[in-house]
């Protein structure tokens, strides 16, 4: 027989009791004693409650989850060096190409002390290189000291890429300049534009060689004038109007003191000279030419001359045959004609 409460009133009673003397509800038979159990401990913690396989799982998921990230950094820091080790080799070796076109020595040490673990090739070809380059700025400077064109000549035929280049094809045009301007002749300067023909004194050069033309009577020049005097006198000798009067030019500013004279003044001169007696002429020039050079207009030059010739002439009256020597001024136009034309008679 055990106690139990009643269903129904909860009023304690035998299990054995036909119906609960309180409310009467029908007890034996119905009803079955409860087990007793011990009293639940209340829990004290989350960790008390009774779940210990389920954090266990969490713990165990955590750990796994840990792992995995652990792999995927490794695996993301492993593609990080991969490419930034690539990225670094792709870098030095666009440096490597930039500082050996480079002709400035700041460039090729800039290299050698950034990349320090360069592949050995590199380096060897960088400081090969910088070498290269020191042994250009020692010659450059020795270059400058000698301030010489054959030095500057050699040094340009020795580091043709030299990053001086350009000043050292400037000195050269200087010292080229400096001598032609020194020498101060057409030659010279015709020489120099030979040698520069786009060079910083072109300008300077066509100058000096029309300045030279305007005062300097060249050889060409003095050889057209000795010969169109010695045309003239030799027109006199054979006693050629025509080739006489062709020497002149139609109107002449002066002719033996007559101002504005013309050829037919010309050919009376030639016909006073030879007189009815005469019976030979001959005129020979001395060559002692003086000539100025004036320029009268763009590249037209006028020529003032002056020299000695002598006049042998026989005459039917022996008392008037005889050697006589004249002074001559005269002026030879741009045309190459005589323009003016004056002599004085020396007394021996």
């Amino acid at each position: 027989m055990a106690i139990i409460k009643c269903p129904e009133c909860g009023n304690p009673v035998s299990d054995k009791a036909p119906i609960c003397p309180k409310c009467g509800v029908e007890i034996a038979g119905k009803i079955k004693p409860a087990t007793t159990t011990p009293p639940p401990v209340p829990p004290t913690s989350e960790t008390d409650r009774p779940q210990r396989p389920d954090n266990e799982k969490k713990k165990k998921d955590t750990k796994n989850l840990l792992i995995i990230c652990l792999v995927i950094a490794l695996v993301a820091c492993a593609a990080g060096f991969y490419f930034y080790h690539d990225a670094q080799a792709g870098k030095e070796q666009d440096e490597y190409e930039y500082a050996m076109r480079s002709s400035d020595p700041a460039v090729l040490q800039a290299y050698l002390d950034t990349f320090t673990d360069a592949p050995r090739a590199h380096i060897d070809s960088i400081q090969a290189h910088l070498t290269v380059l020191m042994q250009s700025d020692r010659d450059w400077t020795n270059a400058l000291v000698s301030n010489s064109k054959s030095v500057f000549e050699d040094y340009l035929a020795n580091h043709p890429n030299s990053p001086y280049k350009a000043e050292a094809e400037h000195k050269i045009d200087s010292l080229d300049w400096i001598t032609a301007s020194t020498t101060n002749t057409p030659d010279a300067y015709n020489s120099y534009l030979q040698r520069h023909p786009n060079g910083e004194y072109v300008d300077e050069a066509k100058d000096g060689i029309k300045n030279v033309n305007a005062k300097t009577v060249q050889p060409e020049e003095k050889t057209m004038i000795a010969s169109l005097f010695r045309h003239f006198f030799q027109s006199i000798n054979s006693r050629d109007e025509t080739a006489l009067t062709s020497t002149c030019e139609s109107i002449m500013t002066s002719f033996l003191g007559k101002s504005d004279a013309t050829r037919s003044d010309v050919s009376t001169f030639l016909n006073k000279l030879w007189k009815d007696d005469i019976t030979n002429m001959n005129w020979r020039i001395n060559n002692d030419y003086s000539i100025d050079k004036k320029e009268v207009g763009e590249g037209e030059y006028e020529y003032t001359v002056k020299f000695s010739a002598v006049q042998l002439k026989e005459s039917e009256d022996a008392s008037k045959s005889g050697k006589s020597t004249f002074r001559i001024s005269a002026k030879v136009s741009p045309n190459d004609k005589i323009s003016s034309f004056n002599m004085v008679k020396i007394l021996e």
